[in-house]
């Protein structure tokens, strides 16, 4: 394997990077908005399912009084 300069790797790295297909202020924005919406329903959906779970508990511990 040949060994490759600093420079030559910058140049290799400027190469390849110019090949990416940035996404536009437009598309970076929704996405952002659709993972803030995500988390908040996924949040909300498990403090329900905590919730329910930790009456569950609750009530079964109360059976055991």
């Amino acid at each position: 394997m040949a060994k490759t300069t600093p420079i030559e790797f910058l140049r290799q790295v400027r190469a390849e990077t110019a090949k990416v297909a940035w996404p536009t202020r437009k598309e970076t924005v929704m996405t952002a908005v659709m993972v803030v919406i995500m988390t908040s329903l996924l949040a909300v959906f498990f403090l329900g399912v905590d919730s329910f779970f930790d009456a569950l508990v609750k009530f079964l511990l109360s059976l055991a009084d």
